[in-house]
């Protein structure tokens, strides 16, 4: 059998879109404009705005800002300050460290200073010593307490010597 070529093209089942173009259009416009009346019904009913609210919020969080700013330039002028106080305790710490130190040097040295002289008392009370054992095997009994006399006379004589070259020294 041979097909017969009907008049009707074959399309999917349902109204076609087409037909009637500008009664779709005045129904999406109707459905917009009542959408956006019943929008700004609303807003008016319950006084509310998104946008003075949002508003409301910006100048909410900008005042917060500036008091988060203000507070951390407190904090940083605070920081700032005692920064500088302990800066300052530091410097006078370390001239104090300084005097020290140099209070330090000076005890040294007189300190070594002083070494060298009972060093070199030591040798002139040794030094007597050996001559007065000497002086004692070389002479004979009758008079040690005149010979004992001379050899005091002697250390005494240098011990007040050695005395007056360090007071000498000192002034």
């Amino acid at each position: 059998m041979i097909p017969t070529a009907s008049a009707k093209p074959k399309t999917l089942d349902g109204p076609r879109i087409g037909a009637q173009p500008i009664a779709l259009a005045a129904a999406t416009l109707l459905v917009l404009v009542v959408g956006a009346a019943s929008i700004a019904l609303w807003r008016v009913y319950t006084g509310t705005s998104p946008e003075l609210d949002r508003i409301a919020a910006v100048r909410q969080l900008q005042a917060k800002t500036a008091l988060v700013s203000e507070q951390i330039v407190e904090k940083t002028k605070g920081l700032e300050a005692s920064q500088e106080e302990s800066i300052d305790q530091l410097q006078v710490l370390q001239d104090q460290l300084q005097t020290v130190r140099r209070a330090l040097a000076a005890q040294q040295a007189d300190t070594k200073q002083l070494s060298e002289r009972v060093s070199g008392l030591t040798e002139a009370v040794e030094g007597l010593r050996q001559s007065f054992a000497s002086a004692r095997a070389n002479e004979s009994a009758p008079a040690p307490s005149t010979h004992n006399r001379s050899i005091r006379t002697r250390a005494h004589a240098a011990i007040n010597v050695r005395h007056r070259k360090l007071a000498k020294s000192r002034s």
